[in-house]
């Protein structure tokens, strides 16, 4: 990977293939429902193993019904080519 941050065509695209994602303050974020702490809970932890073998790891907020996760790589100032492919991967959860 790159891991240079995507300029406004290749964000839109990457937007595109993307399940829920929106960008907003140099990130990519999607928030999750789900029907009580315990499933959310379930989704945060395999995000965070997913996080962990890719050695990028997302802002990550829960609580009873929902998860929401933010991807950037900060020290590129914005969202790079492994951000999406974090995200795509946690849409395949």
């Amino acid at each position: 990977m790159r891991r240079e941050k995507l300029s406004e065509t290749e964000l839109n695209e990457s937007l595109a293939t993307l399940d829920g994602w929106k960008f907003a303050d140099d990130q990519i974020r999607t928030r999750r429902e789900f029907d009580n702490f315990a499933s959310a809970l379930e989704f945060v932890n395999k995000v965070g193993e997913l996080a962990e073998t890719a050695d990028h790891h997302p802002d990550i907020t829960f609580g009873w019904g929902y998860a929401e996760i933010a991807l950037t790589t900060h020290d590129r100032g914005g969202v790079t080519d492994a951000d999406v492919a974090l995200a795509e991967k946690i849409d395949r959860i």
